[in-house]
């Protein structure tokens, strides 16, 4: 299998390689169905880096040149786009979110803290929960379940997790679940956890947490990974196929608003699979959706390098630990400040053991699949490259580009690891936005904060990587995304780590031509050159010339999937 995945991998690249010489040889005599023009174009293409226009032709790039060259293409047929002084660039590529549970974010309280919400306090919380409930009567009467998503205890007045009491005194009518902004923690109330099975007699399950009442065994009602699950697949087992399919459709259109035309599922149940399934059978997927099963979770995987009805699956996906702002992250060291309950020396701990991270690499060498690895603590990372090194060792003819996932707390001597080892970094620079203070204050203290997502290392090594948003643990916000990983500066307005800001153009790249190649894509997506789809975003500002602090203000105006506006502010 790991042959047939090389050879249809090369095969791919020679017909794509033959279709582009072909577009670009007879570019003249085939008329164009669209000419953008009127703005500034940024290619992302080092040799041709800002045209004036672009012809496209069968939802693909036909010319891309100065405007009387490309009006040149035009017929009497052909469309022609005035981009009015606004700037046109290559859809964005998602170097890794969850598009299914984008879905489940926007069909949910939003309980996220400032700026994207108003979960400020736990009374907050309470009042945003039932006003939801009230105004959603009939979906918390379909599902049986109240649900929100977001909360964040480091940006709480509390500074702590709400309770199980504190969700029973907004209902005890229906089980509910609230889930942290990290996806890895959350807190339900007393119906929920009896539903789930869990009481003081219940063990931690393996990888995870029931946190307690202070002095027995009583559960809080805040969960830990593992814990977690047990709760949200409760919750999720109650979904009907309309549901997941409705949550699909919410998650890319999502993803589409904010100018990604290539959306990533990076840890796909098997319920969510046949979903993203079900919606590309019937034609309804409006961007590239590329999915990575949970190869813990899901038995039989497939991966193709070809979408069939937008949609395909890329690779596996493996969890090795949890959150740096949940606290359940893998360190080499101990946090800076425990969770309470903790002692001094806690770092962590795995999602699973050593023995299953190198069986499961060594499982997608074996099988050529491309796999991702979420490893946030450097302990998970030591474990990731590891595995990787004897997968190489075992199978040195077989490439499947693994990427590691967040890698927040990379040292110096890791990111060597991965340049030797080709292993590409998904790093999470608005990390720096979000949790930036508190991993400075809490997680980390000053000095490992300063190297969280250390992308200056990367740019040193001439490494390439992805930066990405990990919707639903904040927005898909690819302005939020450009801006973090620019100028790494913090709610408080902090600079965290500044010798790892990097350019405009080089943050740009991190969210199109390089995340391209991650999906081995690269022939494809990513830059707008001859040949390639017509996947585009059309921005209010031209982000090369606009002040670094107002790169958050810039706005996804169009953004457009192979000639077509799929969204349009």
């Amino acid at each position: 299998m790991a042959r047939r995945s090389r050879l249809h991998r090369a095969g791919l690249c020679a017909v794509a390689f033959l279709a582009a010489a072909q577009l670009s040889a007879h570019a003249v005599a085939q008329a164009a169905d669209t000419i953008y023009h009127g703005g500034t174009i940024l290619t992302i293409d080092d040799d041709n880096p800002v045209v004036e226009a672009v012809a496209v032709a069968d939802g693909r790039i036909l010319s891309v040149d100065s405007e009387a060259a490309v009006l040149a293409t035009a017929d009497d047929n052909t469309r022609r786009v005035d981009l009015a002084g606004r700037t046109m660039l290559p859809g964005f590529v998602d170097s890794h979110g969850h598009a299914f549970a984008i879905g489940l974010q926007a069909s949910t309280a939003n309980l996220l803290p400032p700026p994207d919400g108003e979960g400020r306090d736990i009374p907050a919380l309470q009042r945003i929960i039932a006003e939801w409930a009230d105004a959603n009567a009939g979906r918390v009467e379909q599902v049986g379940w109240i649900a929100g998503f977001g909360y964040d205890d480091s940006q709480l007045a509390e500074q702590r997790h709400p309770t199980r009491d504190e969700l029973d005194a907004v209902s005890t009518a229906y089980p509910m679940l609230i889930i942290h902004q990290s996806g890895h923690l959350g807190a339900a109330n007393s119906k929920a956890l009896a539903l789930a099975g869990i009481s003081a007699e219940t063990d931690n399950p393996p990888g995870g947490v029931i946190r307690r009442r202070d002095g027995n065994r009583e559960p809080n009602g805040v969960l830990e990974e593992n814990a977690l699950y047990m709760v949200l697949l409760r919750m999720a087992g109650g979904f009907t196929d309309e549901i997941n399919d409705g949550l699909v459709l919410a998650g890319t259109r999502m993803a589409a608003a904010y100018g990604y035309t290539t959306v990533q599922e990076g840890r796909a149940s098997q319920d969510s699979m046949n979903a993203m399934r079900r919606v590309a059978d019937r034609g309804e997927l409006e961007v590239d959706l590329v999915a990575y099963p949970d190869m813990l979770q899901v038995e039989s995987v497939e991966p193709s390098l070809t979408y069939d009805n937008r949609y395909r699956v890329g690779g596996v996906k493996l969890t090795i630990d949890g959150s740096p702002q949940g606290k359940t992250a893998f360190l080499s060291q101990p946090y800076f400040h425990p969770p309470h309950g903790q002692p001094d020396d806690y770092r962590g701990y795995g999602a699973i053991d050593e023995d299953t991270v190198m069986a499961s690499v060594e499982k997608a060498f074996a099988n050529g699949w491309q796999i991702l690895c979420h490893a946030n603590g450097d302990a998970a990372i030591d474990q990731f490259i590891g595995a990787v090194r004897a997968a190489r060792a075992e199978y040195p003819d077989v490439e499947v580009r693994p990427v590691l996932i967040h890698g927040q707390t990379l040292r110096l001597d890791q990111v060597d690891d991965l340049k030797a080892l080709n292993i590409f970094p998904s790093l999470f620079p608005m990390h720096t936005f979000y949790w930036g203070d508190w991993h400075r204050e809490s997680v980390l203290g000053p000095v490992r904060a300063d190297n969280i997502s250390p992308t200056g290392w990367l740019l040193e090594r001439d490494m390439m990587f992805g930066s990405h948003h990990d919707a639903p643990v904040a927005l898909p916000d690819s302005m939020r995304v450009l801006s973090a990983t620019v100028t790494r500066r913090s709610r408080s307005g902090d600079i965290l780590g500044p010798e790892h800001r990097v350019p405009v153009a080089t943050a740009l790249k991190a969210l199109t031509l390089w995340p391209a190649w991650q999906h081995s894509e690269e022939d494809t997506k990513g830059s707008i050159e001859p040949g390639k789809l017509a996947d585009f975003v059309v921005l209010s500002a031209n982000p090369l010339e606009v002040p670094e602090e107002a790169l958050d203000e810039i706005v996804v105006e169009q953004t457009i999937k192979e000639d077509r506006v799929i969204y349009r502010r």
